[in-house]
């Protein structure tokens, strides 16, 4: 798909109700290979894009590219040339924080949510001054940082996501995409970008689950705690017991999930 000058690679398959799913960080769409056969052979049409940052043609360098309102227009347009006014938005990590974007600024392009591990921002944001998350969500500081960030994902992502519980072979994939050229800086663009982002997350008006893992290291209990405070919608939480990659650890409970949810908006 390409969207000015930029050009993202998407994987449309199978009819039905439309099912975008949005990757996250340090990830890209084959992160929901275990997911999209589950619902597929329910009859849904499932959507899957390598982001911005993540497609080798939408790599742009500097960090202002990726302020949350670009990220969630990417989000749109890909709807846009599948030719979909409605879709059910399915998004991990970094996904699910351009998902929850996309749910309270454009709920007429989300016909529901599932937010897999990440939090509503708001409620991340609050649970930084009221429980651990702030030492949890330390290493976004370093990601601030000139240059350093990206040697350290190109020589060492591989061993830190295998110790972060990320299935071997997938991990080796991961640290392979972020050798190629811009790929590192795009993905850690995602991190700069939030402090110069016009257009945040607002209270969400659409059906929503929230899939948290309670072994997850990065987003603590708290935080997915208060995340209902922030929809006023039919609202769900799905408490499962691992940890952060759940649509690779817990494929099986991702879709269930998700099909549930397509479901009780239909």
């Amino acid at each position: 798909m390409r969207r000015g000058r930029l050009t993202f690679d998407v994987r449309d398959e199978g009819s039905g109700p439309p099912v975008l799913l949005l990757h996250g960080f340090p990830q890209d769409s084959t992160s929901w290979r275990h997911v999209v056969p589950r619902l597929r052979a329910a009859g849904l049409r499932t959507i899957t894009m390598d982001q911005r940052g993540y497609s080798p043609g939408a790599r742009p360098a500097p960090r202002a590219a990726y302020r949350l309102e670009f990220l969630v227009a990417d989000v749109l347009a890909v709807l846009d040339a599948a030719g979909v006014d409605r879709a059910h938005v399915v998004g991990h990590d970094w996904g699910g924080g351009a998902a929850w974007v996309a749910g309270s600024r454009h709920p007429d392009r989300v016909a529901s949510l599932t937010v897999v591990s990440t939090p509503h921002p708001a409620a991340l944001t609050a649970a930084l001054l009221r429980s651990d998350q702030a030492l949890r969500s330390s290493y976004m500081a370093f990601f601030q940082l000139p240059g350093l960030p990206e040697r350290v994902l190109r020589r060492r992502l591989e061993q830190m996501l295998v110790s972060a519980g990320l299935p071997p072979e997938q991990a080796r994939h991961y640290q392979e995409r972020m050798r190629e050229p811009g790929a590192a800086r795009g993905a850690l663009n995602w991190y700069r970008g939030v402090p110069l982002s016009r257009e945040g997350a607002g209270r969400v008006r659409v059906p929503t689950t929230y899939v948290w893992g309670e072994e997850d290291p990065y987003l603590g209990r708290r935080a997915a705690e208060l995340t209902r405070d922030y929809v006023h919608a039919d609202y769900e939480l799905v408490v499962l017991p691992r940890g952060h990659w759940l649509p690779e650890l817990s494929p099986e409970a991702v879709a269930d999930a998700v099909l549930s949810r397509v479901a009780s908006a239909a």
